[in-house]
């Protein structure tokens, strides 16, 4: 199960700087490619040897689903707690779709739809079911208060909780410290920033609203700040896919 950790974590590292790197792209103007998933898989894919990295990538993901799996059946750290039992079966799920996505991408069937169509869908058949706007409203909420959540907690330098901090040496635990505080604030702010548009699409009633990772990092560019703000959000996606292969070396198994 550590290994299928660690392997997961790098896989999620190599997604999150190849997004990181698309948005900072498009943020000189010098790409219309997709900074989501999806996007990092086709340029993955358009290298040599890429649909061999394509299958390692999913392997990686198959592996971070085994491990978050067994947390939610054996507990983490010996603790039993519902809640983190919970929080770990959701993860799991949706490492094992990520996983699938990408072993269907590599497969050659092109891995289904960007992030922006999939949250559009998800958004307009929610809005079908009784109560559905309700339910969107709630889903942006949740969205938008865990990217609050993640930010707040990245300040608080917690997630070095999870990591084998004592292994490291000063000038390492000090990279590793800001890998973790600038990737987690970008991320939180990503969180926020879907969990925004999702409540917009449950009050306008409009699934059009809804945005996915990409329509996201391309909103920063249109607040006041201009396209810096895109710059700080991408270079911190980079940031937290460094962070990712820190946790795949010093995490706590």
């Amino acid at each position: 199960m550590r290994t299928g950790g660690r392997a997961g974590f790098v896989a999620r590292g190599v997604v999150y700087i190849l997004v990181g790197v698309l948005a900072l792209a498009i943020a000189f103007g010098r790409s219309a490619g997709q900074a989501d998933r999806q996007g990092a898989l086709r340029q993955i894919a358009a290298q040599p040897y890429g649909p061999a990295m394509l299958w390692a990538l999913a392997v990686g993901f198959a592996g971070m689903t085994l491990w978050r799996a067994s947390l939610a059946v054996l507990g983490e750290n010996g603790r039993r707690k519902t809640g983190s039992r919970l929080l770990n079966a959701a993860r799991a799920c949706f490492y094992a779709s990520v996983c699938w996505g990408t072993a269907v991408y590599a497969a050659g069937s092109g891995g289904g739809s960007n992030s922006d169509a999939s949250s559009q869908d998800w958004t307009a058949s929610a809005l079908r079911m009784p109560g559905g706007r309700f339910l969107v409203g709630l889903a942006g909420l949740a969205l938008a208060a865990a990217g609050i959540g993640i930010a707040v907690r990245a300040f608080q330098r917690r997630f070095l909780r999870k990591l084998q901090t004592g292994a490291m040496g000063r000038r390492t635990r000090q990279v590793v410290t800001a890998l973790g505080l600038g990737g987690n604030v970008a991320r939180g702010a990503v969180f926020l920033g879907a969990g925004v548009f999702v409540l917009t699409a449950a009050v306008t009633f409009d699934p059009h609203q809804a945005k996915g990772m990409d329509a996201v990092l391309r909103s920063f560019a249109s607040t006041p700040a201009g396209p810096w703000l895109l710059v700080l959000v991408a270079a911190g996606l980079v940031l937290f896919g460094g962070f990712s292969f820190a946790s795949a070396r010093w995490r706590r198994f």
